[in-house]
């Protein structure tokens, strides 16, 4: 896989691991003081979820950005959908060690085993351990700083792996309670992506 090619598929699995709990949840305050710890576990309160996303990518040989939407589907604790609709069809399906990519109406599928790349694996694992609630496992792979409140918070994971590095600078998460709301990516390369989300209640 060349290098345009493995980033791009690294900023697809960033963008769907993390917008895939977003809007879904209760808004539930939960007990005791609000730290990250409280935050885990009312993130793995939540076993499914379904939202709408829109996201702006914003890449640097381009004047504009490149808008999208679609829904996100979440199974604890290792699958994950994003259905892009718009512009166009493209669905991104991540299920254990497999990454599965259909882009089009009569889609041509393309899959890709983490194995075979320690770094997306290293990066996928510690996002399904935001999704899980697993703060043991999220600090083994990021350097976490939780702010805010429970009623407005951020969380901001800095890689700790040079490799991750090399392909993503910073996420930002931000949410109220156990509800996501916003997603950003900053990728080493300069590009970015906003993700925001809402319930799917159909």
């Amino acid at each position: 896989m060349t290098s345009g090619s493995r980033r791009a598929a690294f900023a697809a699995i960033v963008a769907a691991l993390l917008a895939a709990h977003g809007g879904a949840f209760g808004d539930e305050s939960g007990a005791g003081p609000w730290d990250l710890g409280q935050l885990m576990r009312e993130l793995s309160s939540v076993h499914t979820a379904r939202a709408r996303f829109t996201e702006k990518r914003y890449l640097k040989m381009l004047d504009r950005p490149i808008e999208s939407s679609g829904t996100l589907a979440f199974e604890a604790p290792a699958r994950l959908e994003k259905l892009t609709l718009l512009p166009k069809r493209e669905l991104l399906r991540v299920e254990q060690d497999k990454v599965t990519l259909e882009i089009g109406a009569q889609p041509k599928r393309r899959t890709l085993s983490l194995s075979d790349h320690p770094q997306l694996r290293a990066f996928v694992e510690s996002i399904r351990a935001t999704l899980a609630g697993d703060q043991a496992a999220l600090e083994r792979f990021y350097q976490v700083d939780l702010s805010g409140s429970a009623e407005r918070w951020r969380l901001k994971l800095q890689p700790s792996d040079m490799k991750t590095k090399s392909l993503v600078r910073e996420i930002r998460i931000t949410g109220r309670h156990s509800e996501i709301i916003g997603v950003e990516v900053d990728q080493a390369d300069g590009d970015r992506s906003v993700m925001s989300m809402v319930p799917d209640d159909s």
